[in-house]
């Protein structure tokens, strides 16, 4: 297993593809499939799918495909299915345990040499590197034992994830370019046409081959031409960024398995609160449902006889891989936390989304750790305040998450305050340290990520400076809104003065800009944007609205005008 995925990996590196990029034949060994290319194209499979109407068949080799008597339109088809395989029989490996068995020690280090050798690391494809996160690195965290995550886990995830860091930004980086007009390009995938260009960058490899490289994603599509060659890589970077996503949610508990264990815990909670023990037997209130005569998950599946004992060892496993993966291991944790942090402003809802949710496991695990607080309260912070202020078409439908994440940063850092999992429920204020005025006492779950976390005992003005540093707003409005989310600590009332907030900051940013742009990363309308929906104008004086005369609003001015510039955004809309 290791000498054949050692072979397969090795075929994809620079000097091989120098050559084989060359013959008119033997390029086809490194092209997609036509059942890849048809997936790529997101055509409606009632036609027939590859070989119907409008297929795909024929395209790649043209004139061939696989039912023909030739091999070229067949390799990509093989080579898929003999890495697939490996990249399986690892996972099962890892699955059955048989990767942490004692028998197989002397093995382990060269098997490791292979699985993140940087070269194979850097030359697979993302369609390569997606499988590989899908069928290996995550069941690998969800298998392996917990008194060998040093020996097993780290020296095969600090690599892969300082490498996930770097592919991500560079597949990544043609598309946040593109948001400048003078730069609108879309990546596209090699073709035929362009083999000899590509073989000549190829034989010389180094940091411009693979910033290449990486905006196409490795794709070579043979003698496709059409929308497809452009559509094929944006499925592969997005399938990238989603998968990367779903596997950090399955190891910190979000989703999956881990994430049932610890439902069926609230669960449990809920019914022993309200005294209520039906509720065991019950489903979730989203499926229509009949009690049942045995427990039930909270997903509704039924409980087995030794289900609690399973559970309690998940849970060890769940509390000690956010520690792992968060704080015991540098390496691990500086690469995932900063790959989180980049995806922030990918434009995919989707990983977007997932992100926010892994934002806020990071918060609640390490946002005690001053180790973290840079990252957290600039990097991170400032991510998620640029995605709102600006207002991108793409952020529709997720401005709510961005600002929970904004919420949750800003009481654990600032205020002193702690939420419950996933920055919901009213925030509760830690009091004063006796010792240290400047400081808060640390709340009594530091240590237990997965019931709220802690908070930095003293406070960073790190996230004031961002906001103070926005346009329209100041020092002033920063003390206020302190104020306010001190005074008031429901969830409903610190969102919505963070909205406010924001608003003014966009509105003035907005006027700033001039016109919009119709691309993806153009503003949002009033009607389509978080921010321009149900607002109250100062120049209309509602019921319950303060009249605004024209002499309240010159001495306004006036008064903003004296105020002194303490903080800048430090650089937050440069491009």
């Amino acid at each position: 297993l290791v000498r054949v995925l050692d072979v397969a990996l090795q075929l994809w590196q620079p000097q091989f593809q120098a050559v084989l990029l060359r013959n008119p034949i033997q390029r086809y060994v490194y092209a997609i499939s036509d059942d890849e290319a048809y997936l790529a194209m997101k055509q409606d499979s009632s036609t027939g799918g590859v070989f119907g109407e409008g297929g795909t068949a024929g395209t790649v080799v043209a004139g061939w495909d696989r039912r023909d008597v030739n091999l070229a339109p067949k390799w990509s088809g093989w080579f898929n299915e003999l890495r697939n395989t490996s990249f399986q029989l690892l996972g099962l490996l890892s699955g059955q345990r048989v990767l942490f068995a004692p028998e197989i020690s002397g093995v382990f280090p060269e098997l490791v040499s292979v699985v993140v050798n940087s070269s194979h690391l850097q030359a697979m494809e993302h369609r390569h590197f997606t499988q590989y996160l899908k069928q290996f690195i995550e069941i690998l965290l969800l298998a392996c034992p917990v008194t060998l995550y040093q020996t097993h886990l780290s020296p095969i995830l600090e690599p892969v994830f300082e490498h996930v860091v770097y592919r991500l930004q560079m597949s990544w980086k043609p598309v946040l370019d593109s948001s400048n007009p003078n730069n609108s390009t879309s990546p596209k995938a090699l073709t035929t046409a362009g083999c000899d260009a590509v073989a000549v960058m190829a034989a010389s490899g180094g940091e411009q081959w693979y910033t290449s490289y990486y905006a196409r994603g490795g794709l070579f599509v043979g003698d496709m031409q059409g929308v497809g060659v452009e559509a094929a890589v944006e499925k592969v970077r997005v399938e990238l960024s989603r998968t990367f996503s779903d596997v950090l949610q399955s190891a910190l508990a979000l989703k999956g398995d881990w994430a049932l264990v610890l439902a069926n815990q609230a669960k449990e909670e809920q019914a022993m609160k309200k005294g209520d023990v039906s509720k065991l037997f019950s489903g979730p209130i989203t499926r229509v449902n009949t009690e049942s005569a045995t427990r039930l998950n909270a997903d509704g599946t039924p409980r087995g006889e030794n289900e609690a004992a399973l559970e309690a060892r998940k849970m060890l496993r769940i509390n000690e891989m956010c520690r792992f993966i968060l704080l015991a291991d540098e390496r691990v944790a500086y690469s995932l936390a900063s790959a989180v942090v980049d995806a922030l402003e990918y434009p995919d809802a989707y990983t977007c989304r997932r992100c926010t949710k892994i934002c806020h496991r990071i918060l609640e695990a390490c946002a005690w750790d001053a180790r973290y607080t840079q990252l957290i309260g600039s990097r991170m912070f400032g991510k998620a305040a640029k995605a709102i202020v600006t207002e991108p078409k793409w952020m529709v439908g997720i401005e709510w998450d961005m600002i929970n994440l904004i919420r949750d940063i800003y009481v654990r850092l600032v205020l002193g305050q702690t939420l419950l999992p996933g920055g919901q429920g009213p925030a509760m204020q830690q009091p004063k340290d006796p010792a240290n005025p400047q400081a808060f006492e640390q709340a009594k779950n530091a240590d237990k990520p997965l019931i709220g976390g802690g908070i930095l005992c003293t406070p960073t003005d790190l996230p004031r400076e961002i906001f103070a540093g926005l346009p329209g707003i100041g020092v002033e409005k920063v003390r206020l809104l302190d104020a306010a989310m001190s005074q008031k600590r429901s969830a409903k009332d610190q969102k919505d003065a963070l909205r406010e907030l924001l608003r003014v900051a966009a509105e003035n940013l907005k006027q700033a800009e001039g016109t919009s742009s119709d691309s993806v990363f153009g503003r949002a309308g009033e009607s389509e944007g978080l921010l321009g929906q149900n607002i109250k104008r100062d120049w209309v004086a509602g019921d319950n609205d303060k009249l605004v005369t024209a002499s309240m609003v010159r001495k306004q001015q006036a008064a903003q005008a004296d105020e002194p510039v303490v903080y800048d955004a430090g650089g937050l809309f440069s491009t």
